[in-house]
């Protein structure tokens, strides 16, 4: 396979390269496997009272505590206590998903004059790549950086259905200004589909809070994908302008994710894909949200034509962290990536990489 500039042959010798030789990241393990395979978390730390913890399960992100308006550190995510948690995880709470994110119409596309056949298991169409087989349910090689950890993992041709002997990597950084970055690599021996994201739930309230209809969210976006039966897209481009999908200025989730709007009424809510503004390839502010309560804010940065705004319509009652039980809309997400079906819509940008085009795209979660 071709390497890249970018491309980890000695990833332990680059990081410390990045990092000026220091490895200063807290391990401990998670637990193990049901084939009997030790999980580590990794903690990150910054000096401004926030941390992350990430497991190489799944490349998942377990916890995120953040400071609120009176210093108070709580955690603002979705999850489990355990890793045993994780194993159904039908939520895919803090997942890294992959290789394809989202919807596949009839659970499959034509990639060079072949028909590439994915799992069934979302109707008649596929989501998020496979439940049992997809990247959240994998064990990840990893190693640490000072405020950093990178994940890697292969996948071989046919895995899942998806063509290409490929690699992965995908890198946690916390930084000290209040920025928690992903940052995500692929490389195939031929074109194949790749298109991850994080299926992290947000809940600025913190583990208290009821539901997200109080948060206030803005996504700068002019333009939704509406959808059909099953949350595929139709392929229109279609104008928030007037509908209760106008959150181009900050707006209260709750404000109108009742009323008899019919995208509204297909999904039970949110759950569509935003046409980001200005999409050009680079690092941009795609949505704010804020939460009165906490007093805290969190902007989300992003290099990608989409973003997911998925808000927990269909989360079904489970047993999460400390014993609360988690139910619908009690946290949000905002998955950043190509559009759901982008791979049956040439008028969509095309999520398609290969040798002489790898995939690289980066997600900064920042808190303000």
């Amino acid at each position: 396979m071709k390497k890249y500039a970018y491309s980890t042959i000695d990833l332990n010798a680059r990081l410390q390269r990045v990092n000026g030789g220091k490895v200063g990241v807290k391990k401990e393990v998670f637990g193990k496997t049901k084939q009997g395979n030790i999980v580590t978390a990794y903690t990150l730390e910054n000096k401004n009272g926030l941390s992350a913890k990430v497991i190489n399960y799944g490349a998942i992100l377990v916890d995120l505590l953040v400071p609120d308006q009176e210093g108070k550190v709580e955690d603002v995510v979705l999850g489990f206590d355990s890793l045993e948690g994780y194993f159904e995880n039908g939520s895919f709470f803090g997942a890294t998903v992959g290789p394809s994110a989202n919807r596949i119409k009839n659970a499959k596309f034509e990639l060079k004059g072949k028909t590439v056949q994915l799992a069934v298991n979302d109707g008649p169409n596929n989501l998020h790549s496979h439940f049992s087989e997809g990247f959240h349910k994998k064990v990840w090689d990893a190693q640490e950086g000072e405020n950093s950890v990178t994940f890697y993992l292969e996948s071989q041709d046919g895995e899942m259905g998806f063509p290409g002997n490929r690699k992965f990597w995908v890198t946690y950084t916390l930084t000290d200004q209040n920025e928690l970055k992903i940052e995500y690599i692929g490389e195939s021996d031929c074109e194949t589909l790749m298109n991850l994201t994080n299926h992290t739930y947000f809940r600025l309230e913190g583990p208290t809070g009821k539901d997200i209809h109080n948060d206030e969210l803005c996504i700068l976006a002019s333009n939704y994908t509406p959808v059909v039966e099953g949350a595929i897209p139709t392929g229109e481009i279609a104008p928030v302008l007037g509908t209760p999908m106008d959150f181009t200025k900050p707006k209260l989730i709750g404000k109108e994710i009742n009323e008899e709007f019919e995208q509204l009424k297909l999904v039970n809510g949110y759950d569509h894909n935003w046409v980001v503004d200005g999409y050009d390839g680079n690092i941009r502010l795609i949505s704010t949200l804020f939460n009165e309560k906490s007093g805290r804010k969190m902007e989300t940065y992003s290099d990608l034509p989409g973003v997911q705004f998925y808000a927990g319509n269909m989360i079904s009652p489970v047993i999460g962290k400390e014993g609360m039980i988690y139910s619908q809309r009690m946290a949000l997400c905002l998955e950043t990536q190509f559009y759901p079906d982008s791979a049956n819509r040439q008028e969509f940008p095309q999520p398609f990489f290969g040798p002489e085009k790898p995939y690289k795209s980066t997600t900064i979660y920042k808190f303000v």
